[in-house]
């Protein structure tokens, strides 16, 4: 592929790894390392809006979460509406859409009120969305998807597609995923079908926007087929 032909990605998803594994070696609490990774969180989205991209999707709570200790969950609820409390201002004015994919409503009063504020007052924002998935897993969004079809019609991978909860996004084009894992958890296993998939060492936490852009430019360099030769 010569530099004429590289691709540029439209839609990076990233699964956010290593917050746990980054405080454990500094023998911090964990709730610090989620602390830290929500820093990296806004340093990525800046740079993700910084680097044109037309959506960026990260994996914030998974229905499997729910097993975790219940002052943990606790610590990341906290989290989660601080974040939206300080940097909803910064996406406001900076022209970020924010999307929310999976169940948001099973969380507390409190955490759904915050987050139907954000979503309507960047609803009509027209820069990069950054799509949180909470209380998201990818088996139950296409099992929702399969019930939406079936109820209007005939069952196709396009009528499934037409349901999901990224449908009016742009198809994935590149997954990454922090700290040395090398799976995808249950995180867009629909949309990552052609996808192209990075995966990093750096625990989420060291996440920067640098990183992001190292991935992007590995992507550029990819021949996509589609299946084909």
């Amino acid at each position: 592929m010569t530099k004429a032909d590289t691709v540029k990605a439209r839609h990076v998803a990233i699964i956010m790894d290593g917050n746990g594994r980054w405080a454990k070696k500094r023998h911090m609490p964990r709730a610090l390392g989620h602390q830290r990774g929500v820093e990296a969180v806004r340093k990525v989205v800046r740079g993700a809006r910084d680097f044109g991209l037309e959506a960026l999707t990260i994996y914030a709570f998974s229905t499997e979460n729910w097993r975790r200790p219940e002052d943990e969950i606790s610590d990341l609820m906290t989290l989660m509406k601080r974040f939206i409390v300080s940097d909803l201002d910064e996406f406001a004015e900076a022209g970020i859409r924010l999307k929310i994919i999976g169940d948001y409503k099973a969380f507390n009063p409190d955490v759904v009120a915050l987050i139907e504020d954000a979503l309507a007052r960047t609803a009509d924002n027209t820069g990069t969305t950054l799509a949180v998935a909470l209380n998201y897993g990818s088996h139950d969004e296409i099992a929702r998807a399969a019930s939406a079809a079936a109820a209007k019609g005939a069952i196709t991978p396009e009528t499934i597609a037409a349901e999901l909860d990224t449908a009016d996004m742009p198809p994935l084009d590149l997954l990454i995923r922090t700290s040395g894992e090398e799976r995808l958890s249950n995180f867009l296993l629909w949309q990552a079908a052609y996808a192209e998939l990075y995966f990093t060492d750096v625990l989420w936490p060291d996440f920067t926007a640098d990183h992001l852009k190292e991935a992007m430019d590995a992507f550029a360099t990819r021949e996509r087929r589609y299946g084909g030769r």
